[in-house]
């Protein structure tokens, strides 16, 4: 697997060749795991069926579990996961974001994957 690296801000890294990518590690996959979870349904011109369910199952009113469910099970489909080890969800209402930290299991070894969402 070969994912092309990101900066602190978000951006795709060029310039360096073959440093500018994770080639074959559990980094590449604990990135293909944070770009899918900030992907939303019918963002991506290309398969408008795929994304995360934000306003489906996760914005709103919704309970702990759905989102969590929706979360984990976006990760699982993620290529090179093979178990979630341990996931951890913090809902601030009042700022309205989303922190999610958790350890997976992949095909590369093991990772960790921490964002926050609002």
């Amino acid at each position: 697997m070969r994912y092309r690296k990101q900066d602190e801000q978000g951006d795709y890294s060029f310039g360096s060749g073959l440093n500018d990518f994770h080639i074959d590690n559990a980094e590449a996959i604990a990135q293909a795991i944070e770009t899918r979870l900030k992907l939303w349904v019918g963002e991506w011109f290309a398969d408008t069926s795929d994304g995360t369910g934000w306003s489906q199952a996760i914005l709103g009113k919704q309970s702990k579990n759905l989102y969590e469910l929706t979360l984990r099970q976006r990760v699982l489909e993620t290529y090179g996961v093979t178990s979630i080890e341990s996931f951890q969800s913090l809902l601030d209402h009042e700022t309205r974001r989303l922190t999610v930290s958790m350890t997976v299991n992949t095909i590369y070894g093991q990772t960790t994957v921490t964002g926050a969402y609002d």
